[in-house]
């Protein structure tokens, strides 16, 4: 294809969505510096919809479908789209005020009781992480499970169906279910994150979940190892990070891992670092790292900051989560 101009953010097709057409055409004109320019938005754009970045893209690059069968993709697996949520984000593009619809629910939001006391306010701000206690119901919690167990077609008490169901890792990919989307809506969840980024106008993002077994002989631990999701170009950006344990999880069971208090010493620790030294080849592990023990229906949230990962499950329960993470259209970093 020749190298033409990519079509404006406000070209619209069938459903009238902004940055929709311009996202298609940056893949089909292969342009990585846009791609790249454009992450948040592009993440923001499918998250809003109910469609993940990475199905998104996977769709894009293996199909290289016509502007029209994208639209037609986007409906068939869009499964928040609605007038509200196409005014909302075209909104935001030119920001513009929020509609009547979306400016009451986010007043709702705001008078609900805060979730977060001082206490967890002032674990958040020294280590980089904060534990929303049952943050869903455990019917919530299981509800999301059994949707798991269902999609990789595995039996909980028959442990020789866990294993070989992923070609992810322990990633599962799982987005579009009604049990997952009911915890994404959780407005104790979504006040939680409002807390630490001081504004209600936030999008949820849709992500994968996660089925972590236990070692056993011909199965290794597959990762991922302690590492970082953010641009270390950016060493004091701030954005928020989230899982959702989907049944009790004890250190040992493959939990989250994190570096706490590491986003007050990220900088200085990769100016330290060699100029030949890739900063997420280093033993990271070395830094302090502590794995988060925490009950079903419980949200962890960390500051992007932190290397964070799992570890090697040794118990003999796999562990089951969904990955919930909210953020605003304007990143100011």
């Amino acid at each position: 294809m020749t190298d033409t101009s990519l079509v404006n953010i406000e070209d619209v097709g069938e459903l009238n969505l902004y940055q929709l057409k311009r996202f298609w055409h940056t893949i089909q004109e292969n342009k990585q510096s846009i791609a790249h320019q454009d992450y948040h938005v592009n993440r923001l754009l499918l998250s809003a919809l109910g469609i993940g970045l990475h199905q998104g893209l996977f769709y894009l690059y293996t199909e290289r479908p016509t502007f029209q069968q994208f639209e037609s993709w986007i409906k068939h697996n869009a499964v928040l789209l609605s007038d509200e949520v196409v005014q909302r984000f075209n909104h935001a593009i030119v920001h513009a005020p929020l509609s009547k619809i979306t400016a009451e629910k986010f007043k709702f939001i705001d008078e609900h009781p805060d979730v977060l006391d001082r206490a967890d306010l002032k674990h958040w701000q020294e280590f980089g992480y904060v534990i929303v206690k049952n943050a869903v119901s455990i019917e919530d919690s299981r509800a999301a499970e059994q949707a798991i167990w269902q999609h990789i077609q595995a039996i909980p008490d028959e442990p020789s169906t866990w294993y070989g169901k992923n070609d992810s890792q322990i990633m599962v990919e799982l987005i579009q279910h009604s049990a997952l989307q009911h915890n994404r809506n959780n407005i104790k969840i979504h006040k939680a994150f409002s807390q630490l980024w001081g504004t209600t106008d936030l999008w949820c993002s849709a992500d994968r979940c996660s089925f972590h077994p236990p070692l056993k002989t011909g199965y290794d631990f597959p990762g991922p190892d302690l590492h970082w999701d953010m641009d270390l170009n950016k060493p004091d950006s701030f954005c928020t990070q989230g899982i959702l344990y989907l049944t009790d999880t004890s250190a040992e069971q493959g939990a989250l891992t994190l570096v706490p208090s590491f986003q007050h010493k990220l900088q200085e620790w990769l100016t330290n670092l060699d100029k030949n030294q890739d900063p997420q080849q280093q033993d990271l592990h070395s830094l302090g790292s502590k794995a988060i023990a925490a009950q079903a229906g419980d949200l962890i949230i960390w500051h992007h900051a932190l290397p964070h990962g799992s570890r090697p499950n040794v118990t003999q329960q796999p562990r089951i989560a969904q990955y919930i993470n909210f953020y605003p259209f304007d990143l100011k970093n």
